[in-house]
């Protein structure tokens, strides 16, 4: 009897804990970055955004693109078009290199302007290829820089020059429209993806 006792009330000490640091985690969020329970337009209650787009590219070519991301603490220090920083973005990413091929990516930037929401605020993302092993191999990457306008994050590459991928692609003169959508949202569109250039 006193083993089921104490075992109940154990769970309802560990629920309590969890609750309470859940409340903790919402408080420091509301008072650190508010933004991040409007983002896009939207209430995102889980302090988080996803969101499908068409990666235009200076070839022509079009590669969906996925992107996942949450408040960070870690980001730049410096003021983008005259707009101070005030959060950091942590995340994944996910471009459709070839029909029905992805590659993963780890994102990373900053909140330029935002406060209580998005709007009218300033990102910037970097896409980065993971390395799993440091073995001196380099990383391919990509920045992005937009303006939410209501629900669309309109995006592009300023004209910064990242860095090839592994498999050689080279993201060049990127730009994309990102909009609320599920990676289910991206992969059927990476599986239908039809304007690829030829393998070599």
């Amino acid at each position: 009897m006193q083993r089921g006792g104490c075992l109940g009330g154990c769970l309802v000490k560990l629920l309590a804990i969890v609750v309470l640091c859940g409340v903790g985690v919402y408080a420091v969020v509301g008072i650190m970055a508010p933004w991040a329970f409007h983002i896009g337009g939207r209430w995102t209650p889980f302090l988080t955004w996803r969101g499908t787009g068409q990666l235009r590219t200076k070839s022509g070519v079009d590669y969906p693109l996925y992107v996942y991301f949450y408040p960070s603490s870690s980001f730049s220090r410096l003021r983008l078009d005259g707009l101070r920083p005030t959060g950091g973005l942590k995340g994944v990413g996910w471009l459709c290199t070839s029909r029905g091929v992805t590659q993963r990516l780890d994102l990373s930037g900053t909140i330029y302007g935002g406060w209580r929401s998005t709007e009218g605020s300033v990102m910037s993302f970097r896409l980065l290829e993971p390395k799993y092993f440091d073995i001196g191999q380099g990383q391919g990457f990509f920045d992005l820089y937009g303006k939410w306008h209501g629900a669309e994050l309109v995006m592009d590459g300023r004209g910064r020059i990242g860095e090839p991928f592994r498999s050689g692609l080279r993201i060049e003169q990127q730009s994309v429209t990102l909009d609320w959508g599920t990676y289910s949202d991206f992969k059927a569109a990476c599986a239908n993806a039809t304007n690829f250039p030829p393998h070599r």
